[in-house]
């Protein structure tokens, strides 16, 4: 299953060479795994009040070419289980004017209780494919 959203960008997130500043294309990631969550019935902001965090602990990027001021763009979300307590989102960063990959991305995560230990709700844990270890 992969989730899709169409942005585009905002002069303000290039940087002097006119291009997206590298450090913004975390930020694109982040807000397209958010709205996934809350396609599928899991609000961030909610599990956070509720002492339950979900968080990045590792995130590996390989930048193709560079967006542009005006560049409209898609990013995808796919779900991947990499273990019983870590998951994954395969993401990708697609221009939409010449459908040209942009980034490629594995961002592992997990989610930790109150006391700073990993668990994963029942809501989070069942957009991942059960893992077979």
């Amino acid at each position: 299953m992969t989730f899709k959203i169409e942005l585009s960008v905002r002069d303000y997130e290039c940087d002097l060479q006119g291009i997206v500043n590298n450090g913004v294309y975390f930020n694109y990631l982040e807000h397209a795994r958010h709205e996934f969550l809350l396609a599928n019935g899991v609000d961030f902001a909610k599990l956070a009040e509720d002492k339950i965090n979900l968080v990045v602990i590792r995130a590996e990027m390989n930048f193709k070419d560079s967006l542009k001021p005006g560049d409209r763009f898609v990013v995808e979300v796919e779900p991947t289980r990499l273990s019983r307590l870590k998951f994954g989102f395969l993401q990708r960063v697609i221009r939409m004017s010449d459908d040209k990959v942009m980034l490629d991305a594995l961002i592992v995560g997990t989610s930790v209780n109150e006391q700073g230990r990993p668990f994963l709700p029942e809501a989070v844990d069942s957009l991942f494919i059960p893992y077979k270890g």
